[in-house]
C-alpha cells in the first residue's frame, strides 16, 4: 500500500480547544468544517485541520502548519487587522513586519503563533 495520492489530514493540538477555536476561525478566517466531539473540524483549502484537546499540551519549538500565500505583505496586514502579531526573532534579519527573506531570494516567510503558541507560518515563493 502507498499513501500516494491520499488526502492529508492536518492535526495541531491545544490545551483549551473551546479558546482555541475563535483564533482559527476568525483571526485567521479558516472555514469550519464540523465538529465531531473531539476535534473541532476546519476547511484549509480541501484538506482537514483537526483542532483537538490535549490536557497539558506544551507547543513545540518549531512551526507545526503553514500556508503559501500569493502576496505577503498582504496577508501579514490581513492577520495584523484580526489581532495576530508576527515573531520577531533577533538576528534572523526580519523587517519591520517580521518577515525575512532567504539568502537566495526565492521566498519570504513570517512566523506567527496560535493562543497556545503553536508555531504558524506564511510563505511566499518568488
Amino acid at each position: 500500500m502507498s499513501l500516494a495520492g491520499a488526502r492529508p489530514i492536518a492535526m495541531i493540538t491545544t490545551k483549551d480547544r473551546k479558546a482555541a477555536e475563535p483564533f482559527y476561525a476568525e483571526a485567521l478566517g479558516l472555514p469550519r468544517a464540523g465538529d465531531d466531539g473531539f476535534a473541532a473540524l476546519f476547511d484549509l483549502d480541501g484538506v482537514m485541520l483537526r483542532l483537538t484537546e490535549v490536557p497539558g499540551h506544551i507547543p513545540p519549538a518549531h512551526p507545526v502548519l503553514g500556508w503559501q500565500v500569493d502576496d505577503m505583505e498582504a496577508a501579514v496586514a490581513a492577520l495584523a487587522a484580526n489581532g495576530v502579531a508576527m515573531n520577531i526573532y533577533p538576528g534572523l534579519g526580519q523587517d519591520e513586519k517580521g518577515i525575512w527573506t532567504s539568502p537566495d531570494g526565492s521566498a519570504k516567510v513570517a512566523f506567527f503563533n496560535d493562543p497556545d503558541g503553536n508555531g504558524l507560518s506564511l510563505t511566499q515563493f518568488l
